[in-house]
């Protein structure tokens, strides 16, 4: 296994306030010398109305997200595993709270909302959910990324292991997209927790138009997403780590107004949280809303496996929290079943 190059962020003050660059893992880093470490922001927000608290949540980095955009085309990724289960799907208000702010800082005419749904097909998802809304409001367009262009990976599997090839969305992988994870807080069957990365990386594997769970299927179409769960528990988390050198977000949104508990990430049951977490630094708010969860975060194999590689900051004492402190709003989350069988990637294979 290649280790890749560690996320450097640097600090710096412009105009009274600071500004933070940062460097994909996969661009070249400053020499030594000009690396300053610091500590990550998270922003958490609570309250009573969800496009309020992911606005509020958002506005602690309003220059820098400016700045980081630039002339990019911003893509708001929601999290739409089932096409019709609202429990297991981003909320039309957490996106509206997001374009409002992408408003606020001149950004809004720059965004999609680009999906690729695991269940059925993605505009009947956007339908169902009441995406369609947002048209008139917000000069904004819904992708399909089933439609859109796509490039090759490749995946382990642990039953032969052999690579594996896979369609990725090429949106997704784009150089010239600010991609946005618009993720909501769930327990998993498989990884133990769902939150602002799985959603990137499985949300970027494509299917063919016309695939379906159900008997409607059109025959011979195919779905590239099973491809990444690596036929086990311990392919799906190295999986998930391994892609994240590509596919990441430059911004995490995690809606924790109503959670996921128990058999996630579609078949669990509701949680009353009323949080919001957001930061450019992804693997610090994954980190924040295990913590939120009331999850150990060493048993999230993924995820501890890109801190381990330094893909952003998971050391909570070098994570400063804007907003609502931690401790206060910690509400354990039950679950999956078969958490036991998932440990199984903490044991050598």
């Amino acid at each position: 296994m290649s280790t890749f190059s560690r996320r450097s962020f640097i600090k710096t003050s412009v105009a009274g306030g600071l500004a933070v660059t940062i460097i994909r893992p996969y661009e070249s880093l400053p020499p030594l010398e000009f690396r300053i470490s610091f500590l990550s922001e998270v922003s958490l927000t609570t309250g009573d109305n969800r496009a309020d608290m992911a606005f509020r949540a958002l506005k602690p980095f309003s220059k820098q997200i400016a700045q980081a955009i630039g002339k990019k085309r911003v893509v708001l990724k929601p999290n739409n595993v089932s096409i019709d289960i609202p429990l297991c799907a981003t909320h039309f208000d957490t996106l509206e709270g997001i374009l409002e702010f992408m408003k606020s800082i001149g950004k809004a005419d720059q965004c999609i909302i680009a999906e690729s749904a695991a269940g059925g097909p993605t505009m009947d998802g956007f339908s169902n959910y009441g995406y369609m809304k947002l048209l008139q409001k917000y000069p904004v367009k819904l992708v399909d990324l089933d439609s859109e262009k796509i490039e090759m990976m490749h995946v382990f599997d642990e039953k032969d292991f052999k690579p594996h090839a896979v369609r990725v969305s090429g949106v997704l992988l784009d150089k010239d997209c600010y991609i946005v994870s618009v993720a909501r807080m769930k327990t998993h069957d498989r990884v133990i927790a769902t939150l602002s990365l799985k959603n990137i990386v499985l949300g970027a594997p494509v299917k063919d138009i016309g695939f379906s769970w159900s008997p409607s299927r059109k025959p011979g179409t195919v779905n590239d997403k099973p491809i990444v769960h690596g036929s086990g528990y311990r392919g799906l988390n190295y999986n998930l780590y391994a892609m994240s050198r590509y596919l990441h977000p430059h911004l995490a949104v995690i809606d924790g107004f109503e959670g996921m508990e128990g058999n996630g990430p579609n078949r669990g049951t509701p949680v009353d949280h009323r949080v919001c977490v957001a930061s450019t630094d992804w693997l610090a708010a994954d980190r924040v809303g295990i913590e939120l969860m009331g999850i150990d975060f060493a048993k999230v194999g993924y995820l501890n496996y890109c801190a381990q590689t330094g893909s952003g900051t998971a050391d909570l004492s070098k994570i400063k929290i804007v907003g609502e402190p931690i401790a206060a709003h910690i509400k354990p989350y039950k679950l999956s079943d078969n958490v036991e069988k998932q440990l199984v990637w903490m044991n050598p294979a």
